[in-house]
């Protein structure tokens, strides 16, 4: 996990469980009480497992089975979307696209299905072999850290379709030719554009966004007559939506997107979504947001990323700002009044 774990804040660990989703704050709770009495550790002297051959093999008492998730994650894929409309659009003439692994997991898998399978021409992707250091950069999906491909997309001679995701392969960024779509209107335009695709043309369930993630998607929401939910930050809280069946996409506005393919954000997920819609509607990216904010509106906010901060003078901050929530609705804020406020309860 990128979250801190250890002496050194370098061994942050992520457990999933049975439903493939990121652990409840039950389990957690019992795994952190657990650790308060550990005493002694135990540990096994064995070769290390060949992580490069498929099969089973054992390391002491446990059964260990490599499997090829590449291949696994491409056959679902394929039952989700139309690749062969997909395949349509990366064959027409000049239509080009660029995809931004930034030297993290989604590499292979993009190679394997953008490339190999959809037929987008080698180069069209970049950044795509994995390293350890993630080639000194910071792989995460903004237009700050993914510059190579910001600048490709607004170049002079720009692709038409743009996209990266992180290091663990769950978050995404959208870009136009000069043109970026934030994580709230992609989450929006999905769902308004859903039964193009072929995995959800049966319509969906109902959608579901964090409290920061704008209200873009609930206007979609109600002209779809489908259930909106609010929930707080963190993924679980959408996988227990998605567990009990009553919604199909889900979002974030740190540019996780989902849906009940799996209880995690997903993003080439999100990318393939995107080509989906492109290849059965036509247009740009920029034409087809700029479409939907005519027809449902348009939600304008702001994310700050404040990082490397004096953590006392961050938390006297947010303890000022909770101070204040309740006299803010009815104040006026350069020329706006807020009309109600929202405070996210973990």
């Amino acid at each position: 996990s990128h979250n801190p774990g250890g002496p050194d804040g370098d061994f942050g660990i992520k457990y999933n469980i049975s439903n493939g989703g990121p652990a409840t704050e039950k389990v957690t709770e019992a795994i952190h009480q657990r650790t308060l009495s550990i005493d002694r550790y135990l540990t096994v002297d064995a070769a290390d497992v060949d992580l490069q051959r498929d099969g089973e093999t054992t390391l002491g008492a446990m059964r260990i089975e490599v499997v090829d998730p590449v291949a696994s994650y491409a056959r679902l894929m394929q039952q989700l979307f139309d690749f062969e409309r997909i395949r349509a659009l990366l064959a027409q003439p000049g239509f080009r696209i660029c995809f931004d692994a930034m030297h993290a997991i989604t590499g292979p898998y993009a190679h394997a299905i953008l490339e190999d399978q959809l037929g987008a021409p080698a180069g069209s992707v970049i950044n795509g072999v994995p390293l350890p250091d993630f080639g000194g950069g910071h792989p995460d999906p903004n237009p700050t850290y993914a510059d190579e491909l910001i600048s490709r997309m607004f170049g002079a001679d720009a692709p038409d379709f743009g996209a990266a995701s992180d290091g663990d392969g769950d978050r995404n960024m959208i870009v136009g030719r000069n043109f970026i779509v934030t994580p709230s209107d992609s989450l929006a335009v999905l769902a308004a554009n859903a039964t193009r695709v072929p995995g959800y043309a049966a319509g969906l369930k109902g959608v579901a966004r964090s409290m920061p993630t704008s209200a873009a998607v609930d206007r979609v929401a109600q002209a779809l007559n489908i259930p909106c939910y609010e929930t707080p930050t963190g993924w679980k809280f959408f996988g227990n939506l998605l567990d009990a069946g009553l919604c199909t996409l889900c979002g974030e506005e740190s540019a996780g997107t989902g849906s009940d393919h799996v209880r995690e954000k997903d993003g080439l997920w999100a990318v393939l979504f995107w080509l989906n819609v492109l290849a059965h509607r036509g247009g740009s990216v920029e034409q087809i947001v700029r479409e939907h904010w005519q027809r449902y509106g348009r939600n304008v906010y702001s994310r700050h990323d404040y990082e490397g901060v004096d953590s006392g003078v961050a938390q006297q901050i947010v303890a000022n700002l909770r101070d204040a929530l309740p006299t803010l609705p009815g104040c006026v804020v350069a020329g706006h009044a807020v009309k109600r406020r929202v405070e996210e309860q973990m």
